[in-house]
């Protein structure tokens, strides 16, 4: 998994009731965009340092704007 700033963390909920949650990368602290990644999740402003796992997906900012 690779991410920079400003990308977006899709995580997956792992059973049944969970709600997906999305993340904004703050800062990258593994080397060449790997993890672990400081984030901000958008439902309740949380910031966390996350390793994230198999249920995760990367949504890059140029995607997300479109280019």
């Amino acid at each position: 998994m690779q991410a920079s700033v400003g990308d977006r963390l899709l995580m997956h909920g792992r059973t049944v009731g969970q709600h997906d949650r999305t993340a904004k990368v703050l800062e990258v602290r593994g080397e060449n965009g790997a993890p672990p990644y400081r984030v901000k999740f958008d439902d309740d402003g949380h910031e966390a340092l996350m390793s994230p796992g198999p249920d995760t997906v990367v949504r890059h900012h140029a995607e997300a704007a479109g280019q």
